[in-house]
């Protein structure tokens, strides 16, 4: 029987919403929209450091001052092709980039037929599209900003973000980055407030 991997977790206000990190004592293993899902880590531990390196990190990210994390990843569980996708995409796009589900497929060698335990149901042994496969990857990140899903877009659009505000959150880091130039509506301040009852753009 296999232990539990303790996460400690902390947070800071962005201009996105609030961010929730969580870090093991191999390093950020959880960048989530919201609140802690968890408490703080014990002082002193190898958790409690990194947690504080990511949430500088963070900070100094949002501040405009930093364009590459340096902090370790731990993919914890991952494997097969969701491990190798969120290892590429992360090794491979830095900072005001992106790259379109379809080359990530390619760059990360996916499209091999899926076999038991495929990320899509279906029978063993049937073929995913490779660019669905990331796309499911991307809508799993465990860490989202560093391993940056939002750099992840479709060969005609943004494509989908599972994070914060959707699709929102997606477009507003992007221009922030300068992946993409500044709309009317862009607020380098961060995002306003939608008001009660409106739906997601």
């Amino acid at each position: 029987m296999y232990g539990v991997t303790r996460l400690g977790w902390g947070c800071l206000d962005t201009p996105v919403g609030q961010v929730s990190v969580a870090c093991t004592d191999a390093g950020v293993a959880r960048v989530t929209y919201g609140p802690p899902a968890g408490t703080a880590p014990a002082d002193g531990t190898s958790a409690s450091l990194l947690l504080e390196a990511a949430l500088e990190e963070l900070g100094d990210y949002f501040a405009g001052r930093l364009t590459r994390f340096d902090v370790p990843v731990d993919l914890g569980s991952a494997r097969g092709a969701r491990r190798t996708v969120l290892s590429v995409l992360h090794g491979t796009v830095g900072f005001g980039q992106t790259i379109t589900y379809g080359a990530l497929a390619a760059r990360a060698d996916v499209g091999a037929p899926a076999g038991p335990g495929a990320l899509v149901p279906g029978e063993p042994g049937a073929f995913v599209p490779p660019a669905r496969v990331v796309g499911q990857v991307m809508a799993s990140n465990p860490i989202a900003l560093i391993v940056p899903c939002h750099r992840v877009v479709a060969g005609a659009g943004l494509g989908g973000y599972s994070g914060g505000t959707g699709t929102d959150v997606k477009h507003w880091l992007l221009v922030f980055e300068g992946a993409l130039p500044a709309t009317l509506d862009w607020d380098p301040a961060g995002l306003r407030p939608r008001p009660a009852g409106a739906r997601p753009g």
